[in-house]
């Protein structure tokens, strides 16, 4: 499997990675729990080594199931959840096209510590914004970002594409 760095300095990925929404939200019904760990699994035994997760997705759900299935092949993956939803909301219950978002700092942070438990993992690989919150300034959702860093839970800051 070919590798790349993720930015200028970001860690080594897969070319190949796997979005795991799909494992236990969207897509049709719930998916049977032990058969998307054996899939997840199956997809670092074939060289996967970079998993897209979110808060957002089950809400919850995924990043618990994604951490269960990871747990042990921890040292041989890059995990990157992300942020930026109003969990607070249940998403199919907006009405319109706009996403209840949420960057503000202090839910920056919550979503962090709630995703190290969910993902039992010590670090976030790579934390990225899912979509761009018009009320919160890039500056202050970066240096949030950027005490998370410098206390040691995530090591990478990003934005997803979809969020531009």
């Amino acid at each position: 499997m070919q590798e790349h760095t993720l930015g200028n300095s970001g860690p080594k990925v897969s070319a190949l990675g796997l979005g795991c929404m799909g494992t236990s939200f969207s897509y049709g019904p719930p998916k049977d729990k032990r058969d998307m760990i054996a899939l997840i699994r199956a997809a670092v035994e074939r060289g996967v080594t970079f998993f897209d997760t979110a808060e957002i997705y089950g809400p919850f759900t995924n990043g618990e199931l994604v951490g269960e299935a990871l747990e042990p092949l921890r040292e041989q993956v890059v995990i990157a959840p992300k942020f930026g939803f109003n969990t607070e909301v249940d998403p199919r219950a907006i009405q319109g096209n706009e996403p209840a978002l949420n960057s503000r700092p202090e839910h920056i942070k919550a979503v962090a510590e709630a995703s190290l438990k969910r993902l039992r993992t010590e670090v976030i690989d790579l934390f990225y914004q899912h979509r761009v919150d018009p009320v919160v300034p890039i500056e202050e959702v970066a240096g949030a970002v950027k005490e998370l860093v410098q206390d040691g839970k995530v090591r990478h800051f990003g934005l997803s594409e979809a969020g531009v």
